[in-house]
């Protein structure tokens, strides 16, 4: 979103916090401390609209902008900052023509490529704190961001710009230091869109102002990162913000506390005899039903937190009964949904969902031509466009497909953009993903991670995963009854996942009709208990959909029969 804030760090009248207020273009204004919104600032805090009386030049918002040319790169001296890190984060100083400082220019970027500028204005007596931003702050990275390579040992994140200059400086120059963009009420989404940046880092040290503001959001942030990887910086008493410290030359100090910070860890322990009110008035766990009305008899639908695993032989249909959920929880739910499809480009996840919109095979050619672009563009534009803008995320791995690499976009989908259910196809491709020589080891490892991230995020994982080849003339192919035994490499698989739903067809078989029907054996349900044969889909040839067959038909002796596996 573009920015149209003018002033920024304005006290706020409702909460008292000292800069948290943003002023916009109508002088209305919000404060990012205790979300206050008032439709005219200047009327609930009497103060002048000096902005009123300046003569500023809009710029129209642009996706790039040139490097300001006016402004030297010099020591800022009312904030005890060095030219040599202002030249290092391209902070420029316009003076007056009293030779004091008129405007600070802190340049932000993305990409590479300078995007927004924020202008701070100060009288000659350098105490107005009035702002303007040009371009697409929105866009940027976080202020600094571009400075630094992804990865390392530390990073530290402050409020303002003038603290990142301070801590970088106090610092030794040693370590990255970014700020956030919009103060303490912004700072959650400002990481959350640099997430990918921020946790690349071993150890990410929050150094937020000491108020009650900061604190909240310094605990805020600290839970969009992998758990021990943030570490919470309490300041000394009688500093606000890093650049209080390095005005007053408390370098050491800030040292100190910088060195000292605690890792986050979210309390966790509880005393039961307390909880009775909290148990009685506990949420609900909200379930999304599945399309097939069998398992939901089962199972009472999917839930968030939990993680499913569906397994199979090889060719009995995984993919399509999960592109079939794909589609439902788009067109069924307001969730995001991410899919990470290891064995396949993102045309082939695209059109295989667009297919179940079309009830046509789209992603063979001599299908997809047999529609117009104008029916193509239709699909795509209910699926992923209007409504549902910005709610379907694809891992586009291009064949680069490191384990490491994985997991981030799994979180980054999770936490940067949203998504309540992410389907992963398929377990094996990430275990060959791994450097692990042992694929029970590996398993053991990848499914554990997989659970940390449900029970951290609360987001619904759908995932699958193969089965064992079995001795004998009977195979999966032919038919043959699954139990968790077979799920290949590891026991992990069912121990870890919360509900377990196995995939049946004799594929081989002479009979057409019992070819094509996929059977859904439930072989392990946590919350429910309940196992067993949960229903029966029909794969049909023309559209390429799975379509449930109704119970009664194949309960009055038309069932079909399947070998068991002894």
């Amino acid at each position: 979103m573009d920015t149209e804030f003018i002033e920024l760090h304005k006290p706020c009248p409702v909460c008292n916090s000292s800069d948290a207020c943003s002023i916009n273009e109508d002088g209305s204004a919000k404060c990012f401390s205790c979300e206050e919104f008032f439709p005219d600032y200047y009327k609930a805090t009497g103060e002048v609209n000096v902005m009123e009386t300046a003569t500023v030049t809009k710029m129209q918002p642009k996706r790039t902008l040139e490097v300001p040319k006016s402004g030297i790169f010099t020591r800022i001296e009312h904030r005890n900052i060095t030219e040599k890190t202002a030249r290092k984060y391209g902070v420029k100083i316009v003076q007056h023509s009293s030779g004091k400082i008129g405007e600070q220019v802190f340049p932000y970027y993305a990409d590479n490529k300078l995007v927004a500028t924020k202008v701070r204005y100060e009288t000659p007596d350098g105490v107005s704190k009035n702002f303007r931003v040009t371009g697409m702050i929105g866009d940027s990275g976080l202020f600094g961001e571009q400075l630094f390579k992804s990865g390392g040992k530390y990073i530290t994140i402050v409020e303002g710009e003038y603290d990142a200059l301070s801590a970088y400086e106090m610092l030794g120059s040693k370590w990255p230091v970014v700020s956030i963009k919009t103060g303490a009420g912004g700072a959650v989404n400002d990481i959350r869109n640099s997430l990918e940046f921020i946790e690349s880092f071993d150890n990410v040290v929050i150094c937020f102002d000491r108020d009650k503001a900061g604190n909240k959001a310094a605990k805020k942030v600290a839970r969009l990162l992998t758990p021990g990887k943030a570490r919470v910086m309490r300041l000394p008493n009688g500093y606000k913000d890093a650049n209080d410290m390095l005005m007053a030359g408390a370098k050491n100090s800030f040292n100190q506390s910088w060195w000292e910070s605690k890792t986050y860890t979210p309390s966790g322990v509880i005393n039961v005899s307390d909880y009775k009110l909290k148990f009685l008035n506990r949420e609900k766990k909200k379930s999304v039903p599945y399309p097939y009305d069998g398992l939901n008899k089962k199972l009472y639908g999917l839930r968030q937190g939990e993680l499913v695993t569906f397994t199979g032989g090889t060719g009995l249909g995984k993919s399509s009964v999960t592109r079939e959920l794909e589609h439902w929880l788009i067109k069924e739910t307001d969730d995001n949904v991410g899919i990470i499809a290891l064995e396949e480009d993102p045309n082939r996840t695209i059109s295989g969902i667009l297919s179940i919109e079309a009830n046509a095979r789209l992603y063979i050619d001599q299908e997809l031509e047999k529609f117009s672009d104008e029916e193509i563009t239709k699909y795509f534009n209910i699926l992923y466009n209007g409504d549902n803008e910005n709610r379907v995320w694809i891992h586009a791995h291009f064949g680069t497909n490191s384990i490491e690499e994985i997991f981030s976009k799994l979180r980054y989908m999770i936490v940067g953009c949203g998504c309540k259910w992410v389907v992963v196809d398929h377990l094996h491709m990430l275990v060959s993903a791994t450097v692990e020589g042992d694929e029970r080891r590996a398993i053991d490892a990848i499914m554990t991670k997989l659970r940390s991230i449900v029970e951290e995020t609360g987001a619904g994982i759908i995932l699958v995963s193969h089965l064992r080849r079995v001795d004998g003339y009977k195979g999966h192919e032919n038919g043959i009854q699954v139990n968790l035994y077979l799920l290949r490499g590891s026991q992990s698989i069912a121990q870890l996942s919360d509900c377990v739903i196995a995939l049946e067809r004799n594929q081989q078989s002479d009979d057409p009709n019992e070819a094509n029907t996929t059977v859904l054996r439930v072989l392990k349900s946590r919350y429910t208990g309940d196992v067993g044969i949960a229903t029966k889909l029909l794969y049909e040839k023309d559209t390429g959909r799975l379509i449930e067959i109704a119970l009664e038909d194949y309960e009055d002796g038309s069932d079909l029969e399947f070998n068991e596996y002894a």
